[in-house]
């Protein structure tokens, strides 16, 4: 057994004899511990790891509290059927809510989170018939199976089951297709939209499962206390949930149950010291957490689980020997026009990036797109795969126009790509980035990720994904830590990420920028090997010794513009190319 699971062991065996054994004011602090880690859960999930800083989530909890509040106590609703429609309108309106507020970015983000949790308070504070600054009380208790959940100790075992249970959807989600696509967000949306992912649908996503999961601990909470006020709702809890989850860790699960039990036991303790320490009450320790964050920020800003788990090392992933393989394209007949620019142009202002290029490759070719630097190379991948709009002209992929599509759109067709800089996950190890590239090549959701219902789907993903390292060269690597490669490495790694995808058009983006001379030959062997595969292939390189002996034809540009067009030999012995890149007539 590893370390982990008899951690796990040893956590869960507390958890049930806990109620039994403690005085009632620690299962108390126990309760109050599993209805944070809840909430704080949902933040790592957005903010840890999706980059998305919220400090609304404590109005989502009095959403989920209100909910079961009135219409229990009003119309006497079971709590049970409160709690499905509590999630309800916490769906729809986080969908609301997140649509308007996703679109921001920056700092923009999350001053519209508080903006739209201030906003929600106040009307949990002014609506008669929610009892205004007075709540509601007498709520009824929940009943499980016969048992009335009366007392704190009873309550106690609901609350950690499914406290347990939201720790065990979320890893199993954040392990899954849609759970790389989650934490491509954080630093890689243009990588990820360049292998399908709807980064904008998946931002929603982990903004309504954060919305949700502070909802269940509303609900909770309501029913514990039987009693609500929108005291615990107001913008202060949501910067004090934010807080646990930057504690605790906010990129680990298990960061959320670390944080939100450090800030419990740590603010109860300073309420109860800090008044008779200055001889008066109030708030004091808001400023020692004020304090606490700042030192946490400069000494180990990534919080406190990733310190503990490097004495419990996650597994390495196991992969299904008989995993069978996904499906494959048929590769176009050779000779076949793949690629076809028209024309294309692109301005940013006044400023001409690309001037009228019109080139086109064929299938089973290699076909080299060189230029000084600022010549536009890069700009015309962009604008082929996507991610630049076309200020004029046409690019067309196996007779059908693309550059109306998006990038995401583009990828179904099979072009996949690789960047002059270097996109990748550090902290993701290399198999799952390479897994990113087969992203379309599977379909399962989140709901079946969250329930562990993709297992086949996801072996493979992660075997097709091993088998494209293996086929560069970097098999022995793909349990390591992408961020711990060398750069020639992390770039044939790109490479083996666009196979991931399936692809009939590869387009390399100076591939062989920081590879050594072997290395250099191991890729231009494998570009080669590609070809008689009948891959096609679009490269920009500098290297020109690498790209003669390597490519079927050239295309090079100067200013924006196509400067020449031909076979390797023709190239070599263009005056004007000689002139304008490749250093003068000799």
């Amino acid at each position: 057994m590893s370390r982990a699971r008899l951690v796990l062991g040893v956590f869960v065996a507390f958890m049930l004899a806990a109620p039994l054994l403690l005085p009632e004011f620690h299962v108390t602090l126990l309760n109050y511990i599993g209805l944070y880690s809840i909430v704080a859960l949902g933040l790592v999930l957005l903010t840890g790891v999706g980059g998305l800083t919220s400090f609304g989530q404590a109005a989502f909890v009095g959403m989920g509290a209100y909910t079961t509040a009135y219409l229990s106590t009003a119309f006497g609703v079971s709590p049970w059927l409160t709690l499905i429609a509590g999630l309800a309108l916490t769906f729809a309106v986080s969908v609301f809510l997140g649509f308007i507020t996703l679109r921001l970015s920056g700092h923009y983000l999350p001053l519209g989170t508080i903006a739209w949790g201030i906003s929600l308070f106040y009307l949990f504070s002014n609506i008669e018939f929610l009892g205004g600054y007075t709540g509601i009380s007498s709520l009824p208790e929940i009943n499980l199976f016969g048992l009335a959940l009366d007392t704190g100790r009873k309550f106690d075992y609901l609350i950690w089951a499914l406290a347990l249970l939201a720790l065990l959807s979320v890893d199993n989600l954040l392990d899954s297709r849609s759970g790389r696509a989650i934490r491509a967000l954080k630093g890689g949306g243009l990588m990820a939209e360049s292998f399908g992912v709807d980064t904008a649908r998946m931002k929603i996503v982990i903004f309504v499962h954060a919305a949700l999961l502070a909802s269940l601990s509303g609900w909770l909470y309501a029913h514990l206390l039987r009693f609500v006020n929108p005291t615990p709702f107001s913008i202060n809890a949501g910067i004090e949930y934010l807080f646990m989850a930057v504690v605790g860790g906010a990129a680990s699960v298990w960061g959320a149950v670390v944080g939100a039990g450090i800030l419990t036991v740590l603010k109860q303790w300073l309420q109860d010291l800090l008044p008779r320490l200055l001889g008066q009450s109030g708030n004091f320790e808001m400023i020692v957490f004020g304090v606490l964050l700042v030192l946490l920020l400069q000494r180990a800003r990534e919080g406190i689980m990733p310190l503990v788990l490097r004495f419990f090392p996650a597994p390495k992933k196991q992969l299904q020997a008989a995993a069978p393989e996904l499906p494959r394209r048929t590769q176009p007949a050779a000779g076949e026009t793949l690629l076809e620019l028209t024309r294309v142009r692109k301005a940013f202002g006044g400023l001409v990036a690309v001037n009228d290029l019109s080139f086109s490759l064929s299938s089973g070719e290699i076909l080299g797109l060189i230029g000084p630097n600022g010549a536009g190379k890069s700009t015309v991948f962009n604008l082929v795969t996507g991610v630049l709009p076309l200020t004029g002209g046409e690019v067309r992929f196996r007779g059908e126009r693309i550059d109306i599509l998006s990038a995401r759109a583009i990828v179904p067709h099979g072009l996949a790509r690789t960047f002059q800089h270097v996109h990748l996950l550090p902290t993701m190890s290399v198999l799952e980035n390479v897994a990113i590239g087969a992203h379309l090549r599977g379909s399962k959701g989140v709901i079946s990720a969250a329930l562990r219902l993709e297992r086949a789907e996801e072996a493979m993903l992660l075997a097709e994904a091993a088998r494209q390292l293996e086929r560069v060269g970097l098999g022995d690597s793909m349990h390591e830590q992408a961020g711990s490669l060398a750069l020639g490495q992390q770039r044939i790694l790109e490479i083996a990420r666009a196979l991931c995808a399936d692809p009939v058009l590869l387009l390399l983006d100076e591939p062989a920028a920081g590879l050594r001379y072997q290395e250099k030959r191991a890729l231009a062997e494998l570009l080669r090997k590609l070809r008689s595969e009948g891959m096609s292939v679009l490269l920009v390189e500098h290297d020109m010794d690498f790209v003669m002996k390597l490519v079927d034809r050239l295309v090079v540009m100067d200013f924006g513009e196509k400067l020449a067009e031909g076979l390797p030999q023709e190239i070599q012995a263009n005056a004007v190319v000689l002139e304008a890149y490749l250093g003068g007539v000799k």
